[in-house]
């Protein structure tokens, strides 16, 4: 699941994660409150990928609310903000973001980013 209001990154965004991962299907929900209601009646995504600065239900709130489900808080979730702010960065973790990503300007970086992301999630050890 893709969480974002803006158009062009969710286009950046899904385009980079089709070029990584080419079987993946993917749903979109243009704010925080959009996506609680697709997650209460889709099946659940493997990831959820979650801009912070999205209308109605911020990114933070979405967190908060996602952690009183416990079907939803197993679900990764990882942060793409343009934010560099520490305590910002620290909050989101604290409410069980698994990852935080300052979205890169160029294409190439972004999809290095979330290739390394995926690769921790999925493929490593842990």
């Amino acid at each position: 699941m893709l969480i974002d209001d803006d158009e062009d990154d969710r286009e950046i965004l899904l385009s980079v994660i089709q070029n990584i991962l080419p079987t993946a299907t993917h749903t979109i929900a243009n704010n925080g409150q959009d996506a609680l209601s697709k997650l209460n009646r889709s099946p659940m995504p493997h990831l959820i990928f979650l801009d912070l600065n999205v209308p109605l239900i911020n990114g933070s709130q979405f967190l908060a609310a996602r952690r009183e489900n416990a079907m939803l808080n197993s679900i990764p979730v990882v942060i793409l903000s343009t934010s560099f702010d520490q305590p910002t960065i620290k909050e989101t973790i604290e409410l069980g973001a698994w990852y935080f990503v300052t979205k890169p300007d160029k294409y190439s970086a972004c999809e290095g980013a979330l290739r390394d992301v995926l690769k921790n999630l999925f493929f490593s050890n842990k």
